[in-house]
């Protein structure tokens, strides 16, 4: 997974602080839930409800871009 690959500790005797924390925990997050729906796009063969997925996963990405992730090129369905 990809938060697996990202070292979590930050430089010695520099500390994240708080407002950093939470951007590493929404990050955590976020990537979670593009994993979960890729799977599910992976698996799912309903028009409708693949192209509901696809716009899920556009707004995760979006969200993800914002705080300073950048997408694999191989990653989307």
């Amino acid at each position: 997974m990809e938060s697996a690959e990202r070292s979590r500790k930050p430089p010695a005797g520099n500390p994240l602080n708080p407002q950093q924390l939470e951007s590493e925990r929404k990050l955590d997050s976020l990537l979670l839930h593009r994993t979960r729906v890729l799977r599910d796009l992976e698996n799912y063969h309903e028009d409708r409800y693949r192209k509901t997925l696809s716009q899920g996963l556009t707004y995760l990405e979006q969200q993800l871009a914002a705080l300073g992730w950048k997408a694999p090129k191989s990653a989307r369905v």
